[in-house]
């Protein structure tokens, strides 16, 4: 039996173990192990050397264990009518021969590199002169599809939401909500709540709320 544990992956030794109410935490050799000796069979040793996961740590095939599988709720999708999904599609086509947009001396400052484009005004400058090596400039050819212009990659019209009541004005369908930056912890899962009780997808939840 030993053997066709190890030909199992780590997600289905988690499944036969949480059938049989067993810790589903630590390592494939571990599950093997606890699996073996819930039927009364001799258990492979494990090395002295290896280190022991406890039942609070995640090992590194599967995100996490414990309750998150649990909770997890599938993600709603958007109604959308064909010519919209193809702009999608062809946007997404688009943005991979996109190139990147960087500052003037964004390799120089930090400052520069953790912000936005700007164009570049010098006389003398580089990048405005179009040089190759400075990097691409922002041009009207680099625009998108515009039947897909301000859609979130799901195909979703984001809505900024800062309390409950923003909620109530949107189309589960063709919308989702973005809660603002500035919302507490407190607020932010209030407003996780009734985004679920409305059906409505939240495109930034955080997993600590």
């Amino acid at each position: 039996m030993a053997e066709d544990y190890e030909s199992m992956t780590v997600a289905q030794l988690k499944e036969l173990l949480k059938e049989q109410g067993l810790p589903v935490s630590g390592k494939k050799g571990e599950l093997v192990a606890r699996l073996m000796e819930s039927e009364g069979a001799e258990a492979p040793t494990v090395e002295e050397d290896a280190p022991v996961a406890s039942e609070d740590s995640w090992d590194d095939d599967e995100d996490w264990d414990g309750e998150d599988e649990d909770v997890y709720v599938v993600k709603q999708k958007p109604v959308l009518d064909e010519e919209t999904k193809e702009a999608l599609s062809l946007r997404a086509a688009q943005k991979k021969k996109t190139p990147s947009f960087r500052r003037t001396e964004w390799f120089r400052y930090k400052r520069l590199a953790r912000s936005g484009w700007r164009a570049p005004h010098g006389m003398d400058s580089k990048q405005r002169r179009n040089y190759k090596y400075r990097g691409s400039l922002v041009r009207i050819g680099h625009g998108k599809v515009a039947a897909a212009r301000f859609l979130h990659p799901s195909g979703f019209e984001e809505i900024m939401v800062h309390n409950l009541s923003d909620l109530e004005v949107i189309d589960p369908e063709t919308q989702a909500a973005r809660v603002g930056g500035t919302v507490g912890g407190r607020k932010r899962e209030h407003i996780y709540s009734r985004a679920d009780e409305l059906g409505v997808r939240v495109l930034n939840r955080r997993r600590d709320v």
